[in-house]
């Protein structure tokens, strides 16, 4: 279910992940890469050096950051807590994998596991044998020069708390971030503060885009209720005209594509708290609450309205006003539970008519591959032939085609273990024609990477938060992203 979205995600928002926080991390990552190859450092000799950055980092967050203040504190400063004592670091405890105490991470790479696909594409760094190498785009001396006292603390076993104060310029809230105008200029694709298209790749471009889509809506809706990075978006591009009649929207590349993404993200989000709380109603396999096909299709069908499925359409919110999208999704979520299956049964049926309503780009990323399977064309098609029937057996057949999908997805997962018997991947099982689980779903949003986009663009100077949380877009990003003020 998550496929499309998560597809048109990685072409929309290049060179930022879900777990990417920090711009300072990108340039710490290439500062290791140069280091490493002024040092012909070997792969073991890299990895360490590594680890131990990130823990000194650690330290040096949890020591000088205020939790409640932006842009947060580093990654691992709760974990490298046990590897304080007092103001002292024991960086070599904090930084083995092999410790038998509370290693900051049990990831071979730490933290550049999450950071090296990013980074790999913004061309700061390249990974090679588990840790950075340098990218197409060479460290700058300033970044070499602001990490230079990191690496060098980190080559001690332990740092005492002189040392680690002394590291307080590396802190996540410090004041100066030399970094700074390098990687704004790599995530806008500008060179000395212009853009021009052919010096860049399409990543490069697909990323400026997405900046100056999120600036634009800023601009436009920053001022309004606090919102988020996300839901301005949604405002500017998903609902109502601008994404096609503001002047400064409509040039932008993909604007459409966003549309679509935003939207199908609703129906996506639908399907995933639908399956979690079916899984929810299930007991385990040892337990008294296994369910029949019949109790499972009980579960949906029973909450649903006494009318026709018909009935329960014209009953909705339009979904379109002046020739484009209505926000209906924002009216059926409005103060209601999320995890209410009517809710999300309702949603579904927003996104099947959509399926006819968008057109061009915006259509064909909503919709995806046309062979994904509970997609909104195929609610579009269950809409056609459900319009008479009440509205409980449209449920029995979405829990059917959810439990199929499960199915589906399972058979496709399954492979034999290192002992050759096959090993499936699913939480839900059947057994005699009764269903128990071996664990729960996650019910959350699929994020579309607009929140972090938000904070990056936070952090390099292009938009701001007031203290009542409205957010603008600063005068140097209007000139960067060439979206007005």
């Amino acid at each position: 279910m998550e496929a499309p979205v998560l597809r048109a995600i990685e072409l929309l928002v290049p060179g930022i992940s879900s777990v990417t926080r920090y711009v300072r991390y990108y340039a710490l990552y290439s500062a290791l890469g140069a280091h490493a190859a002024e040092h012909d450092l070997d792969g073991a000799a890299s990895l360490r050096l590594l680890r131990r950055s990130e823990v000194v980092l650690a330290a040096v967050s949890r020591l000088h950051d205020d939790p409640e203040a932006w842009p947060g504190m580093g990654h691992a400063v709760d974990e490298v807590r046990h590897s304080l004592d007092g103001d002292v670091l024991h960086t070599d405890a904090a930084a083995r994998m092999e410790d038998a105490g509370h290693p900051y991470s049990p990831r071979r790479s730490g933290f550049w596991s999450q950071y090296l696909g990013p980074s790999t594409v913004l061309g700061t760094a390249v990974n090679e044998g588990d840790v950075p190498r340098p990218g197409k785009h060479a460290c700058p001396p300033e970044v070499v020069a602001l990490f230079a006292p990191v690496l060098s603390a980190a080559d001690a076993d332990a740092l005492d708390g002189a040392r680690l104060r002394a590291l307080a310029p590396l802190a996540m809230q410090a004041p100066e971030r030399p970094e700074v105008p390098w990687m704004r200029g790599l995530f806008t694709a500008t060179r000395d503060g212009r853009h021009d298209a052919e010096e860049w790749g399409p990543d490069d471009r697909r990323r400026r885009a997405t900046f100056r889509m999120l600036g634009r809506a800023v601009v436009l809706h920053g001022g309004d209720a606090v919102l988020g990075w996300e839901e301005y978006a949604r405002s500017a591009v998903a609902f109502g005209p601008e994404a096609e009649t503001d002047p400064v929207l409509r040039g932008v590349d993909n604007v459409l594509g966003w549309r679509g993404l935003l939207l199908r993200n609703y129906s996506v989000s639908a399907w995933r708290r639908l399956w979690a709380a079916l899984v929810r109603s299930i007991g385990s396999q040892d337990g008294e609450a296994d369910r029949s096909l019949d109790e499972l299709r009980a579960w949906l069908a029973e909450p649903m309205p006494d009318t026709s499925l018909r009935a329960c359409l014209d009953e909705l919110p339009d979904t379109m006003s002046g020739g484009h999208p209505a926000p209906a999704e924002r009216q059926i979520m409005q103060d209601v539970d999320r995890r209410d299956p009517v809710v999300n049964v309702k949603l579904l049926l927003v996104g099947g008519r959509r399926a006819g309503e968008l057109s061009g780009e915006a259509r064909t990323t909503f919709l995806g591959a046309q062979n994904d399977i509970l997609n909104p064309l195929w609610v579009a098609r269950l809409i056609d032939d459900f319009a008479d029937r009440p509205m409980r057996d449209l449920a029995v057949r979405l829990v059917d085609d959810m439990l199929a999908q499960a199915r589906r997805i399972a058979l496709a997962k399954t492979h034999p273990d290192a002992n050759g018997r096959m090993k499936v991947f699913s939480r839900v099982h059947e057994r005699g024609g009764r269903y128990y689980k071996t664990g729960d779903e996650g019910d959350g949003d699929i994020g579309t990477r607009l929140h972090q986009a938000g904070d990056f663009a936070q952090q390099l100077g292009l938009l701001t938060r007031a203290d009542d949380g409205t957010a603008a877009l600063t005068p140097l990003g209007a000139d960067l992203l060439e979206v007005g003020e």
